[in-house]
């Protein structure tokens, strides 16, 4: 795991920000302190979150940048173009980790290819590291295959209390794929959870930070969104937040495969 000490475990998602909002939103996170910012093609803001990034004067090697390759341009004439546009609306020279969004390729290209693009991404200098979303056992079994050993740096897949993906996560785990867990609080579900309040209450803390705090103790990234600076402020510190093995194991019991990202062109999900 020695590749991911430049990943900072908790980052800022951009999913579903947009316009204004998602320059200020990136803009308050940067003043919190967050280092890592997590955006994608299909998100429709690489250009905000470049903006903000500029506007922030944080120096570009203290900052860790994730954007992910949409599934319309896994083909060979279009996949490193698009790198390259991104690359211009985030206003930098490469990002520290570019993903494949799904493994469901619009056009039905293979995986041979798609990745295959992807590696020569990070050979062209456009990306520090490569990696994966949403991608299940089967899926990595095969991205493993196709790529050198141990070039992917993580797997961002959903991961929160109310859906732990143990099966998967043990997977990565014994294979040396760092995991990053993206809608960490179940779209505000979990953070009504009587477990969740309890354990925050007995610490002195809040809902979201013991959230944070448990996928950090499991050694996962996690990358929550806001756009409240207080909130901002609230998750930041959850790095702070120390929970004991008895408040490991309750949140751990809480898993009830309620899954949030589910399209029509998810895979097929592990048990």
């Amino acid at each position: 795991m020695n590749q991911h000490h430049n990943m900072p475990a908790l980052g800022m998602g951009t999913f579903r920000l947009e316009g204004e909002t998602a320059t200020r939103s990136v803009e308050m996170a940067l003043e919190t302190g967050f280092r890592h910012i997590d955006t994608a093609q299909v998100y429709g803001n690489e250009a905000e979150v470049g903006e903000a990034i500029e506007n922030s004067g944080v120096p570009r090697d203290d900052l860790f940048v994730t954007t992910k390759v949409w599934t319309d341009k896994f083909n060979r004439d279009q996949f490193l173009p698009s790198v390259h546009e991104s690359l211009e609306k985030l206003r930098l020279d490469k990002v520290d980790l570019l993903l494949i969004h799904w493994p469901s390729p619009k056009n039905g290209e293979s995986m041979q290819e798609y990745l295959g693009e992807l590696l020569k991404a990070q050979q062209q200098g456009l990306t520090k590291h490569i990696g994966v979303s949403n991608f299940t056992i089967a899926n990595l079994r095969e991205a493993m295959d196709i790529l050198p050993k141990e070039a992917i740096y993580t797997n961002q897949v959903e991961v929160h209390p109310y859906l732990t993906n143990d099966t998967l996560r043990v997977f990565c785990a014994e294979q040396g794929i760092h995991v990053t867990g993206y809608m960490p609080f179940a779209v505000g579900k979990v953070l009504e959870d009587e477990t969740i309040n309890k354990i925050a209450d007995k610490h002195g803390v809040f809902a979201n930070q013991v959230v944070l705090a448990w996928a950090m103790a499991h050694g996962m990234a996690t990358i929550p969104s806001s756009t409240n600076r207080r909130h901002l402020q609230s998750n930041f510190e959850a790095t702070t937040v120390r929970l004991d093995e008895e408040d490991i194991s309750a949140i751990d019991k809480l898993d009830r495969g309620d899954r949030q990202a589910n399209p029509d062109f998810a895979p097929d999900w592990d048990e």
